[in-house]
């Protein structure tokens, strides 16, 4: 009998933390539930990267939501995939839009969009927000939940 999960090469084991992004790798697996609308969310709220000016760390809560196509992305691929981030120089926009445009091309979900909460640096917090597709009508998707920068935390 052979095994969906079996070409899951992160899931049930050890596993490096990718060198960068780049060689980061997003995994699928078939959407149990593709004949339903729903919404699948991750939150990332210690998220990190590096300045590429500075090199100082810069750090983020990040808010992923997206309605599956048919497949889902597989969870520890992507803590692997965000945790390559922490020794990646690039700006906040770049970080997030890049995050968001990796899932897509991962995935091909119905909708996605992704919230990069910053926190600041040198005074001002950048938010980031992007998404695609078009949101299948009737699907319930809650507020993000981050509260403009007040002291996030």
């Amino acid at each position: 009998m052979s095994n969906r999960y079996e070409t899951l090469t992160s899931l049930g084991g050890a596993a490096e933390i990718p060198a960068s992004p780049d060689t980061a790798v997003l995994e699928t697996v078939p959407n149990p539930h593709q004949d339903t609308d729903y919404l699948i969310r991750f939150t990332a709220p210690e998220f990190t990267s590096i300045c590429p000016v500075t090199g100082q760390p810069d750090f983020a809560h990040l808010v992923i939501d997206y309605a599956p196509d048919e497949t889902i992305v597989e969870s520890k691929s992507l803590k692997l995939f965000l945790t390559s981030f922490r020794n990646h120089g690039a700006f906040h926009e770049d970080c997030t839009i890049m995050i968001g445009k990796r899932l897509l091309e991962a995935m091909e979900p119905k909708w996605l969009r992704i919230g990069g909460y910053w926190y600041p640096r040198g005074g001002i917090p950048i938010d980031v927000f992007w998404q695609t597709g078009t949101l299948p009508e009737g699907l319930w998707v809650p507020e993000q939940g981050v509260a403009p920068y007040r002291g996030r935390g």
